[in-house]
């Protein structure tokens, strides 16, 4: 292809996993300001909204980038520039057609969703989200057409429009909904509206970015001897199904465990609708911390893949046991202590996000703190395997964890003493299961691996020490300062600001002194390298 400039690989995964990291953060935060306006009945409809949308969007659109891309590319190897044509010009209208069906089903049976879910109240939000089902749609295909060029610009930037307009307009749209006195059920559909806009707002982008992409393209305007347009939508949805199928298990399991949720509250424990409704939001408000340790292992998984694949393929199998140890190692360096010290000042991260000081919501998070590790792990075994050849072990791990949690949801959320703890404790139990089964399929079907369990101990040992630095910091400045300035929330931030940075500091200085942290570890990290010459890392 004259004239199109292709990024490789690395500097494509690169780009994503910085938009991706912008994203999650981003995300993450914006609903912080969205949560000190709805108040717990509020966040429950909005989680419940957000989590029927998740799946609905991810059955209509999580395989079609992935198998467009992956057709295109084998067009453009080969020089036919009619065939990229054909791909495109089929996926638009057939997914424009799934997207018309999928928003009608959202805005026509809405009741019927959140009845469902055990949250009548959620249907105005659902509503409103029927038309981003629609925009990601047609935003799936010019992705994908775009990743078929090895150009991840498109989509990194679409990904960076949507969060930031999802959040500006989110809470514009709630904090106006507030002051003209509207219900909680109304306020959070308000607050949700910023993702059809923000998704609206990435539709012209891409189709400005693809115009400019197709100038260099010399498209033949005979059409002879290209497959048809039937068989060409065939080919995306061989692809594109089995992909689906995986990506939207997660997002099934949490609408069955939302319901499930939401269904023993009011069933067992005789809860309102409402009452039930402000119970999960206060489990949400725990969610929303316990996703950001996450965002920081995206990066090291989608570095990893084809790290570990290029070396497997050439047979370097001393490269391939190092990129899996340094991996691992690096996951338990970023999240172990990310994630303890979420357990260890639960309560002072509450206040000064949210001002609930509530020992149920520390309760909470202190439990998410826990599973939230669990998580990473599970991102960065899965990755690995991926990246040997046996991603098919995700089908036996997502099930077995998606029937604990259901399983111990539905028990434990209906005995009186443990309640909405219940939700976590079943989470933490679930990415449990699914991590340990990452990690025995990667000691038996990897002959390869390094030594896995190496790569938790240091970690741990200078993540217990910050834990208990930072705890005893923050104990310490609310002491002396509780006199001066009071315990008030802002008197609280700035305690634990203080925690926090004593914390980090004791936790650098102790992974560099032991040698913790090595500069062979740092290469899978973006700027790794600068980083580990600036902290003189060996």
């Amino acid at each position: 292809m004259q004239g199109l400039k292709k990024q490789n690989f690395l500097k494509g995964a690169a780009i994503l996993a910085a938009a991706s990291i912008f994203v999650k953060i981003v995300g993450a935060i914006y609903k912080i300001p969205i949560f000190n306006v709805l108040d717990d009945e509020g966040i429950g409809y909005f989680q419940v909204t957000y989590n029927v949308y998740t799946l609905i969007l991810t059955i209509a659109t999580a395989g079609v980038p992935v198998a467009l891309s992956r057709l295109v590319s084998s067009a453009a190897a080969r020089g036919n520039n009619g065939l990229v044509k054909r791909y495109f010009s089929v996926s638009l209208p057939a997914f424009l057609c799934i997207g018309v069906v999928a928003m009608a089903v959202m805005l026509l049976f809405a009741d019927q969703f959140a009845g469902m879910m055990n949250s009548s109240p959620a249907a105005p939000g659902i509503r409103v989200l029927a038309p981003a089902v629609f925009f990601v749609c047609i935003i799936s295909v010019y992705r994908g057409y775009a990743q078929g060029f090895e150009n991840m610009i498109p989509t990194a930037m679409s990904q960076m429009i949507e969060v930031v307009s999802k959040a500006a307009f989110g809470i514009a749209a709630a904090m106006w909904l507030v002051g003209m006195g509207y219900e909680s059920h109304i306020i959070s559909a308000g607050a949700i509206l910023g993702v059809t806009v923000g998704l609206g707002l990435c539709v012209p982008v891409l189709v400005w970015y693809k115009r400019r992409l197709d100038r260099g393209l010399d498209i033949p305007g005979d059409t002879a001897g290209l497959p048809t347009r039937l068989r060409v939508f065939g080919q995306l949805m061989k692809v594109s199904i089995p992909i689906t199928l995986s990506a939207s298990f997660m997002s099934i399991m949490v609408v069955i465990d939302t319901s499930v949720v939401l269904g023993r509250l009011q069933g067992a424990l005789m809860q309102s609708e409402a009452e039930a409704n402000a119970l999960y939001g206060v489990y949400t408000r725990g969610l929303t911390i316990y996703n950001l340790p996450p965002a920081l292992i995206v990066p090291v998984a989608v570095s990893i893949v084809p790290a570990i694949a290029a070396a497997v393929a050439k047979g370097r199998t001393d490269e391939s046991k190092s990129i899996m140890q340094s991996s691992m190692k690096l996951n338990n360096l970023l999240a172990m202590p990310a994630c303890a010290g979420i357990m260890a000042l639960s309560t002072p991260i509450l206040i000064a996000l949210f001002g609930d000081d509530r020992q149920v919501t520390a309760s909470v998070l202190m439990i998410l703190g826990a599973a939230s590790f669990f998580v990473c792990l599970q991102h960065i075994t899965i990755a690995i395997l991926q990246a040997n050849g046996h991603e098919r072990m995700a089908l036996i791990t997502f099930p077995a964890g998606a029937v604990v949690r259901i399983g111990l949801s539905y028990l434990l959320v209906a005995i009186p003493d443990i309640g909405i703890l219940g939700s976590p404790i079943a989470t933490l139990a679930c990415f449990i299961v699914m991590s340990v089964l990452n990690i025995v399929f990667i000691m038996v079907k990897i002959k390869s691996r390094s030594k896995i369990g190496a790569t938790f101990i240091k970690p741990l040992v200078c993540t217990a020490a910050m834990s208990a630095a930072a705890y005893l910091t923050y104990r310490l400045l609310h002491w002396l300062g509780s006199g001066i300035i009071g315990s008030g929330r802002m008197a609280v931030c700035l305690y634990l600001g203080g925690a926090i940075v004593v914390g980090v500091a004791v936790y650098v200085v102790l992974i560099v002194v032991t040698r913790t942290l090595t500069t062979d570890d740092m290469k899978y990290v973006p700027k790794g390298e600068k980083v580990a010459k600036i902290l003189r890392i060996k």
